[in-house]
């Protein structure tokens, strides 16, 4: 086999421009740098670089070409083609950086040159041949020399190259912030669709006053105190959201007759809950709407949260201006959802509820897959709340969520202690009231005024005030993720009793991870003719 001359110091180039190709590929503009001061130091014409290949005609296989393996195949023209491509594609820009602008567009003609006969070889299946490499490479040989010929300054080109880094970093960073706030922003509002919903309620509610009637002999229902029966609560002002987690808890249950569920809004989504509950059939479950403004003892004077959401600095904090570099720093925490006291009444469950013993948190964005009634027989063991465990990975541990750099949090607790989730609880209202576990909530809330121990949201607090009142539960009972992860596992979704969608992609906003929406489709009641009306509107 007939084959070009090449000597040891060609392939030790060839090795060079296989590293800027990987360099590039990684977007490392500083390992490109590097190569380039290598690359000076070996001043040899690069229209050298061409390999000799075998003339002779060979059987073409009629298996389809694996243009993945031609292209990394050290023997192949593709490849020297995407390497010589790659070297051009850094001359240009340093071309550009020193005006030679009559080079950058010859290297740029020759690398678009160089694109298409690659993507004509991935179409046809077929590699390159050495006819259709040859003027190509030797035209992007002679270009290269050219460029190298011009001896640009290395010191000035690796300057530039940093300045260029630096900006691309903050540029990254922004859209890295950005794309969060967006986020929030959208995860946030309401659909159309639903605020169509609330209204089309709102009218039944105010236009029919026997809804009121038959409201006030829910509350007035003796099966509200029965501690016979299972009882949950739901804090939301997600009339949609609320009742897919209803829906869903009756349909899987052993005894819908036997459930009871406390529902506590706020004053605009009131009417539109009651006149949505009261107009559909839960199986026969008993079901109480009321509204946080009823809670009159729950102040300031009182509460604690309750005093800082109503401080100037935290509003002003969420919704005044913000510098640049407070909004780097931690985006997350300026979500207004931490200034809605719905978030925090998971705190004052005993109080709201003096006559029960054990009831079930749900946050609004879970569906309940199996029969959850079990859950009021499990042994807590004395401790106040029973959840599922989330340290299977480091960050969900205790030095993640709060600061142990202030003494308060080092001297009490233990930084590589287990976290939890909120969002599917079940509270031993006994042993909380024994405890004194609000009390705790209002200490440490106190000493965080000034948002030194941990940001706004109610994790960082219940980890305090639950710490050594906890007690896990199995894993099954609570999958969590539906709303951030798309790789759960279907069997581990499948088997769960409750999934949370917990995240910025909520099953009904059109961000949502499309897999995982049918578990929650299914017991949306699509068929009801308002939600039918304002879909379609």
């Amino acid at each position: 086999m007939r084959r070009w001359p090449v000597d040891h110091r060609r392939r030790g180039r060839r090795r060079l421009s296989s590293w800027i190709w990987f360099l590039l590929a990684s977007f490392s503009v500083a390992g490109l740098v590097l190569f380039m001061v290598q690359h000076y130091h070996h001043q040899q014409d690069p229209s050298q670089l061409l390999l000799e290949r075998d003339t002779r005609t060979e059987m073409v296989s009629p298996t389809r070409l694996n243009f993945t393996e031609e292209v990394t195949s050290a023997s192949s023209f593709s490849r020297q083609l995407a390497e010589q491509m790659t070297l051009a594609k850094a001359y240009v820009f340093i071309a550009k950086e020193h005006n030679n602008l009559h080079l950058a567009w010859e290297l740029s003609s020759k690398i678009r040159s160089c694109q298409l006969l690659l993507s004509k070889a991935a179409m046809r299946g077929q590699p390159i041949s050495l006819d259709e490499a040859k003027p190509i490479i030797s035209g992007l040989s002679a270009l290269i020399y050219k460029a190298q010929d011009a001896h640009y300054d290395i010191a000035t080109t690796m300057m530039t190259m940093k300045s260029h880094i630096q900006a691309l970093e903050e540029r990254a960073n922004a859209a890295t912030v950005q794309t969060t706030i967006f986020g929030q922003l959208v995860a946030e509002a309401l659909p159309k669709s639903l605020h169509c919903l609330m209204i089309k309620l709102t009218s039944d509610w105010l236009i029919e006053p026997s809804r009121h009637e038959l409201a006030d002999e829910n509350r007035n229902s003796p099966r509200l105190v029965d501690n016979n029966l299972y009882h949950f609560c739901i804090f939301s002002d997600n009339l949609i959201a609320t009742s897919v987690v209803v829906n869903s808890t009756v349909s899987n249950a052993d005894h819908p007759k036997q459930l009871v569920f406390h529902i506590v809004t706020n004053r605009v989504s009131y009417k539109a809950m009651q006149a949505w509950f009261l107009s559909n059939d839960f199986k026969g479950s008993a079901i109480e709407i009321r509204s946080i403004e009823e809670f009159s003892w729950l102040n300031a004077s009182y509460s604690p949260v309750v005093k800082q959401l109503l401080d100037t600095d935290a509003r002003a904090y969420y919704f005044g201006e913000q510098t640049s570099q407070d909004t780097i720093s931690e985006p997350k925490v300026r979500n207004p959802k931490y200034l809605s006291l719905l978030n925090h009444l998971r705190f004052y469950i005993p109080e709201i509820y003096p006559q029960l013993e054990k009831i079930v948190f749900l946050d609004d964005d879970v569906v309940v897959q199996k029969d959850l009634t079990p859950l009021f027989s499990l042994d807590l063991h004395g401790n106040v709340n029973g959840a599922v465990e989330t340290c299977l990975e480091a960050f969900h541990r205790y030095y993640k969520y709060l600061n142990f750099s202030n003494p308060l949090i080092s001297s009490k607790f233990d930084p590589q202690a287990c976290g939890w989730a909120f969002g599917m609880n079940v509270f031993d209202l006994i042993a909380w009231r024994k405890a004194n576990v609000t009390a705790r909530y209002h200490y440490w809330q106190e000493q965080n005024r000034e948002r030194t121990l941990w940001k706004l949201g109610t994790l960082p607090p219940g980890l305090l005030s639950f710490y050594g009142l906890t007690e896990p539960l199995d894993r099954r009972w609570h999958v969590l993720g539906l709303g951030y992860d798309v790789n759960i596992d279907n069997r581990l979704i499948e088997t769960a009793a409750v999934i949370h969608y917990n995240g910025n992609m909520k099953p009904w906003l059109k961000l949502g991870i499309g897999r995982y929406k049918p578990f929650w489709l299914r017991f949306l009641n699509s068929s009801h003719p308002y939600l039918q009306d304002c879909v379609t509107a």
